[in-house]
């Protein structure tokens, strides 16, 4: 069967190994570069998600408007859970979440989805305080902490983007890094090979996604 485009069943989710649910999202990713989208029947698969929903990945991702997982994957409703915060780090309630869709609904796949000139990541960087944006901040702040380079202070600012995607960089693998430390049920089914947890960044200027 031809998963790309198809409308997941249990069955089929049942059968799909996580290296297979990876590779259904580079593919995607592939077909948006080149503008060969597949054509959906958006309202087949309403009909047939009506009742059960079989995502076969969740992406943790930006609230950044234009970073759409569907969209930059290419995957149709029912095909991906999808869990947003800005600077894509994790909390008890995205963890939860990741627990409901792994361990309950069965996908296969959870990925941290980081992207370039991130305006989370900016403001960490500037430390930028206001309401509960500035407790959401300090999340990323650890990840300014972890970056050795570049040496020099006056570089370390939200205007050297090279700066910024370094630490958008280094904060997806800080929270792939809290998935393990803080979810047991997450680390056990990675054990168990029953899923695979892996970070990725997508670039703005290309919209291309690498996996990390």
């Amino acid at each position: 069967m031809d998963l790309h485009g198809s409308i997941k069943n249990a069955e089929t989710l049942r059968k799909l190994t996580p290296q297979q649910a990876i590779d259904l999202l580079k593919e995607g990713n592939k077909r948006f570069l080149k503008n060969k989208i597949i054509e959906r029947d958006h309202n087949r698969h309403i009909q047939a998600t009506v009742d059960a929903q079989h995502p076969f990945a969740i992406v943790l991702s930006c609230i950044d408007s234009r970073v759409m997982p569907s969209l930059i994957f290419d995957q149709g409703i029912g095909d991906l859970f999808v869990a947003r915060i800005a600077g894509n780090f994790v909390n008890q309630d995205i963890l939860g979440s990741m627990e409901y869709a792994c361990a309950i609904t069965g996908s296969k796949l959870v990925v941290v989805l980081g992207h370039t000139s991130c305006g989370a990541v900016k403001g960490a960087i500037d430390d930028v305080k206001l309401g509960n944006l500035t407790a959401s901040l300090r999340h990323i702040r650890f990840a300014i902490e972890k970056l050795d380079n570049p040496p020099v202070p006056e570089l370390r600012n939200s205007k050297n983007l090279q700066f910024v995607d370094s630490v958008a960089y280094k904060n997806v693998e800080l929270t792939l890094e809290d998935i393990k430390a803080q979810s047991p049920v997450l680390m056990e089914l990675y054990k168990e090979k029953k899923i695979d947890i892996v970070g990725a960044m997508y670039n703005h200027a290309t919209c291309e996604v690498k996996f990390i």
